[in-house]
């Protein structure tokens, strides 16, 4: 009677694993572009940088990347990414050292003012921020080491420590092969808490060529919901591309100081082949965000694909060492 019944509940497990592991397959294979990434994702590690680069663009972009001859945008970040190491990159993706290195250039008024500095989130010491603050982990891209806490009395700081840990151990080195990133001591930040109109926060990311401005995109509505991106020229024309993330509904308007935004972005990025500028601008007052050197991990493709090319004719490569 006992096997019969251990037979029975074997039977049913089995049952069920292959229900969900069916259903899994087929899930994956609905979107076997997420499959195929998620593959690379796990075997990254032990690719060598070329090969696994080489893959992530054929499957993210659609094409292969030409090493020899690149032509577009995408192709070159990552060119770049193998043969332009320059020592000095690491510093500039750091988001605390960087403020030093920024401030030399356009002065300090531009920085938003630092807080603290901790090596893990245990060591926060709560009880000398202010009621509003911001904290970001000092390696990462993206806004998956940001924490925002615009009230403290209401602040879960469990769940802040809980998001911050794991952004510390995230690597974009690995992942991504943004090698600036590989050496960036990994640390916490406060920052002081900015704020624009209506509780939004639309961040100005400059594409910038050896010290010319050619582009940027406008991220709205980040804090209302799910972020908007906006393509605009250098002066300001909207553009029709679409690039991870849709249009916003509302008119983008164009900043009263958007050439001395411009001023800035082209001084940073002077003498190098290529950087994405990343300024706030809170009621006229600008504030520097951080540097971007592989815009988008160079792997996102353009709709448009035209500007997939238009943005590379922008890139002109140093020769490689």
């Amino acid at each position: 009677m006992l096997a019969i019944l251990y037979n029975k509940y074997v039977e049913e497990l089995f049952k069920i694993v292959i229900m969900i592991l069916t259903k899994k397959i087929r899930q994956w294979w609905k979107d076997p572009q997420r499959f195929i990434s998620g593959i690379l994702l796990k075997i990254a590690p032990v690719l060598p940088d070329k090969l696994y680069l080489s893959c992530m663009v054929r499957v993210q972009c659609g094409y292969w990347p030409s090493w020899k001859n690149p032509q577009t945008y995408n192709e070159k970040l990552n060119w770049l990414k193998l043969y332009n190491r320059q020592p000095e990159y690491t510093m500039m993706v750091d988001k605390y050292a960087v403020k030093e290195y920024v401030a030399r250039i356009i002065g300090d008024k531009y920085i938003i003012p630092t807080l603290g500095v901790w090596n893990r989130p245990e060591d926060i010491d709560w009880d000398k921020l202010p009621n509003r603050f911001v904290l970001k982990t000092t390696h990462g891209g993206g806004n998956e080491g940001v924490v925002i806490c615009q009230n403290k009395a209401q602040f879960d700081r469990n769940k802040a420590i809980a998001k911050l840990n794991k952004s510390l151990k995230t690597d974009i080195y690995t992942t991504l092969r943004e090698w600036p990133y590989k050496n960036v001591c990994r640390r916490i930040i406060a920052e002081q808490f900015i704020e624009g109109k209506d509780g939004d926060l639309p961040d100005y990311k400059f594409f910038a060529f050896n010290g010319e401005v050619k582009a940027l995109f406008v991220g709205s509505e980040r804090q209302l919901g799910e972020v908007k991106f906006d393509y605009f020229d250098a002066e300001f024309n909207h553009l029709d591309i679409v690039q991870s993330h849709p249009m916003s509904s509302k008119q983008i308007p164009k900043p009263d100081n958007f050439e001395k935004m411009k001023e800035i972005a082209s001084q940073l990025s002077k003498g190098l082949p290529h950087v994405r500028v990343d300024l706030y601008n809170v009621n006229g007052k600008i504030y520097f965000g951080e540097l971007t050197f592989f815009h988008h991990g160079g792997i996102t493709p353009f709709h448009p694909q035209k500007w997939d090319f238009t943005f590379g004719s922008w890139i002109t490569l140093p020769k490689s060492k």
